[in-house]
């Protein structure tokens, strides 16, 4: 039975994904790097850490601080995030389900808790959620299942009675890793992977959340 449901954030409740370009390609490119969109792919789900590791191991830039950089990619992003985001399809509708089926809840993301709560504070969705987490928080991001494990901990909740809701392939082998139920809603480009079929589920949208949910009740 599950009692405990544990939401990703970028790509799943909010299409950051653009807004990550646009702070990244901008970030990277006064330190020389020219990023363009597939190779940004690359770093999908990634700890905004091993995303600043990853392209310095790709070309490195002189007099690296990557703490800096760290910081200058969350200020974009804390300004582009604050002035646009909008919840996608289906999002609202999945989060005024859970609470009110009293599932325990959880935000488990690999972007910076400064971030997060941008993002929660800008959507208005912060009531749906007892616990915001990140993978900050954590020696290893996705597809590590340390996230995840460690929300479960939190909410006092035991991974078998949990369910993952991610978008990303990295997301969901840490879902599984954690021995937790998986719901993957891909984006549209990634529908037909066939990575994806670990997961428990797979949904073209939110929107269809709701039915997925009562199936298991």
């Amino acid at each position: 039975m599950i009692d405990t449901i544990l939401f990703d954030m970028d790509g799943l409740l909010v299409d950051s994904e653009p807004y990550w370009k646009k702070a990244e390609k901008a970030v990277f490119g006064e330190l020389g790097l020219a990023l363009n969109d597939e190779l940004l792919r690359e770093v999908m789900g990634f700890r905004l850490n091993e995303v600043v590791e990853h392209w310095y191991r790709y070309q490195n830039w002189p007099e690296p601080n990557f703490q800096k950089t760290e910081a200058d990619i969350i200020n974009c992003m804390k300004t582009i995030l604050g002035q646009e985001a909008v919840a996608l399809p289906g999002v609202i509708e999945s989060l005024e389900y859970s609470r009110k089926m009293g599932y325990k809840t959880a935000l488990a993301s690999s972007s910076s808790m400064q971030l997060i709560e941008v993002v929660v504070s800008r959507l208005g969705i912060t009531s749906y959620f007892d616990l915001l987490y990140s993978a900050e928080s954590e020696p290893y991001g996705k597809p590590h299942p340390a996230i995840f494990i460690s929300a479960a901990k939190q909410l006092g909740s035991d991974p078998n009675t949990c369910l993952v809701v991610e978008d990303s392939l990295n997301g969901v082998i840490a879902a599984k890793a954690a021995k937790m139920l998986c719901v993957a809603v891909p984006e549209k480009e990634k529908q037909s992977d066939p990575k994806f079929s670990i997961a428990d589920f797979k949904l073209e949208s939110m929107h269809e959340f709701v039915a997925c949910l009562e199936s298991l009740r």
